[in-house]
């Protein structure tokens, strides 16, 4: 794979601290009450940020790296700018190859979303993210008014925030989200990003990349550019158009390597079919098209059914009446709400799942999507009791938790605050001690049943 332009990180090489102080800190007035980055960044909404010290998350955003981290009024962000360099990269054409000056799109250099952003501030870029015009405190008074259940979760779980995401990020995101854990999830976008995106920086040894283009996906990265805004001159090999028959299926395969299963070819051929049918421009321009048309549109890719559709729509494509609805929302529907749907069924249809989406639609108005995501906020924090009982050794009988299962037939994975330990605990995860539990958060996943987003 050819890429026509690699960044060079900056010399820092460690992640930012606001105790250390610096002059590159910069901030934005925002009460907790608003946001909490805890419970927006580790919630499953997106899945490439970490809390990387205490209180002090690092991800992803807008093609930038960024860490994060808040006082009881104030949101302190800290942007890491990887320089450009001009690098002569040697690849083994297909053909007979040539060497040539090529323009470059300095779109590809900001990210996967391809809008140019020259005019917009990284304060801009952090309050669209974050959607900071919206106030959370309303929103939550008039959800609580209509619904007791969700005034018992509103006064545990504050200033949970909607992301609002670049389009193709979220898509295949979700699309490795199919019966998946959090947890799982966050490895296999790590690994994507990994195998196919731009490194844009390292940080205690921990190397950042963007996520990968729609091109990238689709294997045809090796496409000619189109005529850039902002050329940069760039001396690269070019080789013979690849085969696309060839290039595809190999994308395909290189992800079936990393262990995506199943899901290698809906990430693949999802990301052909809207570069061959639709454009790269396409996910955006849903933003401006009524909801279901936009579900309807997001249904008709390989891999894509009515909850991740809901998730994209909902996360990315501004669509804040758009529900995802799981087994366990229909069972909180049934239980807490007393909605009589699907009486007698074992498995959520597409009737019973649009008919508990219109329910909660009814009820919590046409922003009901992020009350949602509030909401599901018990559920996943039930979970995390269930996992942590299970590493420990704690029973807890009302999350149905048991002791830690033998080593040998489990696989543990461990996500540590200091990310550099994790890279090296992740192969060969010792048991913990008592002190480290403190901090050091565990995920336990086994063959056995657990709860999937």
């Amino acid at each position: 794979m050819v890429r026509w332009c690699e960044e060079e990180p900056e010399e820092m090489s460690q992640h930012a601290l606001l105790s250390a102080g610096g002059k590159d800190w910069r901030s934005l007035q925002c009460l907790r009450s608003e946001l909490r980055l805890d419970l927006t960044l580790g919630c499953g909404q997106s899945f490439r940020w970490r809390e990387t010290a205490d209180g002090h998350w690092t991800g992803i955003m807008r093609g930038k790296v960024w860490t994060l981290t808040q006082t009881e009024d104030t949101l302190w962000y800290y942007v890491y700018k990887p320089k450009l360099k001009v690098e002569e990269e040697e690849v083994e054409p297909r053909g007979k190859g040539s060497k040539l000056k090529t323009e470059v799109k300095q779109e590809d250099l900001e990210g996967s979303s391809g809008i140019p952003e020259a005019n917009l501030t990284e304060e801009d870029l952090l309050a669209d993210y974050f959607q900071l015009g919206v106030q959370l405190g309303d929103l939550y008074r008039k959800w609580s008014a209509v619904d007791p259940h969700f005034k018992l979760t509103a006064n545990i779980f504050t200033g949970v925030r909607l992301l609002r995401q670049d389009p193709a990020e979220c898509l295949f995101s979700f699309i490795c989200s199919s019966n998946n854990h959090i947890s799982r999830i966050q490895g296999m976008v790590e690994r994507l990003s990994q195998a196919l995106g731009t490194l844009l920086c390292t940080l205690d040894d921990v190397a950042y990349h963007d996520f990968p283009t729609l091109q990238d996906m689709a294997g045809k990265s090796g496409a000619p550019p189109q005529e850039p805004s902002r050329p940069i001159v760039v001396e690269t090999w070019t080789a013979a158009a690849p085969n696309e028959s060839v290039t595809a299926p190999r994308v395909e395969q290189q992800l079936r390597n990393l262990g995506f299963g199943y899901r290698a070819r809906f990430l693949q051929q999802s990301a052909q079919v809207i570069v061959d049918s639709h454009g790269p421009g396409w996910l955006q321009s849903l933003r401006s098209a009524p909801y279901l048309q936009a579900r309807d549109a997001l249904r008709t890719l390989p891999g894509v059914g009515l909850k991740v559709a809901d998730c994209v729509c909902l996360m990315s494509l501004d669509k804040l009446e758009a529900l995802p609805v799981d087994t366990h929302v229909w069972q909180i529907a049934r239980r807490d709400y007393k909605f009589a749907v699907g009486s007698g069924q074992k498995t959520l249809t597409d009737r019973v799942y649009r008919e508990i989406g219109d329910g909660f639609r009814k009820l919590w108005g046409p922003s009901a999507g992020w009350a949602h995501s509030v909401s599901i906020r018990k559920i996943l924090s039930g979970r995390t009791s269930v996992y942590t009982s299970e590493l420990t050794g704690i029973k807890d009988g009302s999350n149905g938790g048991s002791a830690s299962p033998p080593e040998n037939k489990h696989r543990r994975v461990l996500f540590c605050a200091d990310l550099k330990k994790f890279q090296k605990l992740k192969e060969d995860p010792p048991v913990l001690k008592e002190k480290d539990r403190k901090r050091v958060r565990c995920e336990e996943k086994s063959t056995r049943k657990q709860p999937k987003i």
